[in-house]
């Protein structure tokens, strides 16, 4: 028969054994998520650091794919491998072989790709016949997969066009939808000529934002020419 002295013994020496493997299964539980999001951590960095020149002209964010925690992950004192193909590089879902040069164990992970650009958009609903400017302009991040044209990048650039029809809040501008100089407008026209400038008036027969070639014609000799907008009331002929 067990005292009350050996029973209390027993007991505590029951409770310690198990702390010691509840302790144990914690920290290999602990240990095994820290390898998990090391590996995550590093399929992360391994990716932006491919599309960072990949990927130039937009803004990339990356989510990876949670490991499943059952997969037993090994150390790997030489740091694990990731690898993708250039194919994989251009999707939106990347597929990514993580290796060990230790051993023969290796999986594959994946990450899903997020491309914006920064693109002007309006700020309200902007009536046709507004002249833009700072104010009803901003800017705004849009997935590159759903941008379908070409966007202007720049507010400043489009501070002074005439917008040609009814915008709706936070919508995109594109060319089609604006005139810094439009049909039916007086504008100056700039010869530059050997280094000297000439000026004359001119009257618009086309629609045109800057660095477009439109059709004009001179107000005094009624010649129409073809000259490129440079402003608002500008636009210029080299001869």
């Amino acid at each position: 028969m067990m005292n009350k002295t050996n029973y209390s013994i027993s007991n505590s020496v029951s409770s310690f054994m198990a702390f010691v493997v509840l302790s144990t299964v914690s920290l290999a539980t602990s240990a095994s998520q820290s390898m998990h999001e090391k590996i995550e951590e590093g399929t992360k960095k391994y990716l932006l650091s491919q599309l960072s020149s990949h990927d130039q002209d937009s803004n990339v964010d990356v989510a990876v794919v949670k490991i499943d925690e059952r997969i037993n992950i090994p150390q790997c004192p030489t740091g694990f491998q990731f690898n993708s193909s250039a194919d994989a590089l251009a999707q939106s879902h990347i597929s990514v072989r993580v290796s060990c040069g230790d051993n023969d164990w290796y999986l594959f992970t994946s990450g899903h790709v997020t491309r914006t650009t920064d693109i002007v958009v309006t700020r309200g609903a902007v009536s046709p016949g507004t002249v833009l400017t700072s104010s009803n302009l901003s800017i705004a991040k849009v997935d590159v997969r759903k941008l379908r044209f070409t966007a202007f990048t720049d507010v400043d650039a489009l501070i002074g066009a005439r917008v040609k029809r009814r915008i709706t809040d936070g919508q995109a501008l594109q060319s089609n939808m604006l005139c810094f100089v439009c049909k039916g407008d007086r504008i100056t026209i700039t010869a530059e000529v050997a280094g000297m400038k000439v000026k004359t008036a001119g009257i618009a027969q086309q629609d045109g934002v800057v660095g477009d070639n439109i059709k004009v014609v001179n107000a005094s000799s009624q010649k129409a020419i073809v000259a490129r907008v440079a402003s608002s009331d500008e636009v210029v002929i080299h001869l």
